[in-house]
């Protein structure tokens, strides 16, 4: 199976966060999709400052309506830093699969992940509810 890679734009604020995140964790909690899947985002993504990203990228605690591709459900989740998960109310992390494919990705663009039962996902992020920047926050 062929792999096409996303483009992804993130905020620096976001990227210097997470760099941070990941380097505070080095060791590792197995919460990331695959191994080094943040660090490949982190290294490949398009960086803009907080103020001029567009409001149809998904940054952190932008909250998004995805639709399954198979089933056509929506749901909408929130994307925030682990310490704020709560994936019972729709607050995912972006070191969770969802939360990885989801990070930097645009409205339209279609999110790929797998589940830890090994199942294999993909929604499209049908809309942007709420994004920090969007809302003039920029240091969220």
């Amino acid at each position: 199976m062929e792999v096409v890679a996303l483009e992804r734009t993130l905020t620096e604020l976001d990227h210097v966060r997470l760099l941070n995140l990941i380097r505070r964790d080095a060791r590792g909690n197995g919460s990331a999709a695959h191994p080094g899947a943040i660090e490949d985002i982190l290294e490949n993504a398009a960086l803009v400052p907080s103020r001029e990203v567009g409001p149809d990228v998904v940054t952190m605690y932008s909250q998004v309506v995805l639709q399954d591709n198979r089933s056509g459900q929506r749901n909408t989740l929130t994307l925030c830093y682990p310490a704020d998960a709560e994936p019972a109310i729709g607050f995912v992390s972006v070191l969770s699969p969802v939360g990885n494919a989801l990070l930097g990705l645009r409205v339209g663009s279609v999110a790929r992940w797998s589940t830890p039962a090994g199942d294999e996902k993909a929604a499209e992020i049908s809309a942007i509810l709420f994004q920090p920047e969007s809302s003039g926050d920029y240091a969220t």
